[in-house]
């Protein structure tokens, strides 16, 4: 329901909470001898399911989930602290934003089918 746009958005906001829990568990384990940090890619294959949905082909999107290449401290663990911070950070703001634009669109389609705008 709601046609490619509203598709791409839910599927970002499903990438945005899998990337929210995976930075939850990476500060989580910030003591963690040995522990390697996680990343989350899904904007990538967003893109590139948006880029042949034009095509008339049907969207497909993944969300990868990789450790990180970032050098072990001392103890083993890969853990930054601050760019785990940072990326929370802009996790929520651009989760606000799909959540904000998707509450648009439906209100878009509300409006056209003869409710209120």
């Amino acid at each position: 329901m709601g046609g490619p746009v509203v598709q791409a958005l839910q599927f970002a906001l499903d990438g945005l909470t899998i990337q929210q829990n995976v930075q939850a568990n990476n500060i989580a384990n910030v003591s963690t001898p040995g522990f390697t940090a996680s990343r989350v890619d899904f904007a990538s294959s967003l893109q590139s399911a948006l880029a042949s949905s034009t095509s008339g082909a049907p969207a497909v999107a993944s969300v990868a989930i990789t450790g990180s290449s970032r050098l072990p401290s001392t103890n083993g663990n890969n853990v930054s602290m601050s760019q785990e911070l940072v990326g929370i950070e802009k996790s929520t703001v651009w989760y606000q934003s799909a959540s904000a634009e998707i509450n648009n669109q439906y209100h878009l389609m509300r409006g056209s089918a003869g409710g209120s705008y």
